[in-house]
């Protein structure tokens, strides 16, 4: 059982897989060069796009931070919203998806924050007003949160996603009977709608928590 389970978030189906290639689908979805007046979706879009801005222009003032983090924010969000449609691969729900966007965002932002600003970085590590017997824990503690971070982005963004697709899977396989379906379809849309939330607010969370720790810089 668990094995069928868990068989829905396999990339390798066969030995030529186009499993993967759902994660660039998104450039079907927004077909600007068609459109010689914004659409409702661009619009809609751009209005998003610019109260983001806001918000990462006031903790990240760098000049290209915020066309990265936007463009980061796109790009899970289209691919968590995705996953959501039958018969289309979710690679949101998997570690080497998240984990390739988050470890090499901290690890540029590691190297240029201990090689240009090692006194900034240094501070970080005691917090305003520690007192000096605890300060060895805290740089301990502060040294350990600070590397466990691309951790927990990753495994938060993965252990969203699989958990809303588990869910579904149960309840699919559970309802056999069509009058069982039936009843169960307010518990199926409730649950879709459930899923939808997820997916836009982990992506917001994976891109705001990336700008706060780049902000520490």
């Amino acid at each position: 059982m668990m094995t069928n389970l868990f068989s829905v978030f396999d990339p390798c189906t066969g030995m030529i897989s186009l499993n993967w290639a759902s994660t660039f689908i998104f450039l079907m979805v927004l077909p600007y060069k068609f459109w010689l007046i914004p659409n409702k979706i661009s619009l809609s879009l751009m209005k998003i796009l610019k109260s983001l801005q806001g918000e990462i222009s006031m903790l990240m003032p760098y000049k290209g931070t915020q066309l990265i983090m936007l463009s980061l924010f796109l790009f899970i969000l289209i691919n968590n919203l995705m996953g959501l449609m039958p018969y289309v691969f979710t690679s949101s729900s998997h570690l080497i998806y998240s984990l390739t966007m988050a470890l090499p965002l901290w690890m540029a932002m590691m190297i240029y924050g201990w090689v240009n600003k090692y006194n900034s970085m240094f501070s970080h590590l005691v917090p305003v007003g520690t007192p000096p017997v605890l300060m060895p824990f805290m740089v301990l503690i502060e040294t350990v949160s600070n590397i466990i971070r691309p951790g927990s982005l990753s495994v938060r963004l993965t252990a969203n996603m699989i958990a809303g697709h588990l869910l579904m899977s149960l309840l699919g396989n559970n309802t056999s009977s069509f009058i069982l379906m039936i009843s169960a379809m307010f518990v199926y849309v409730g649950l879709m709608v459930f899923e939808l939330a997820v997916a836009m607010i982990q992506s917001y969370v994976f891109m705001t928590l990336s700008t706060l720790y780049s902000s520490e810089i």
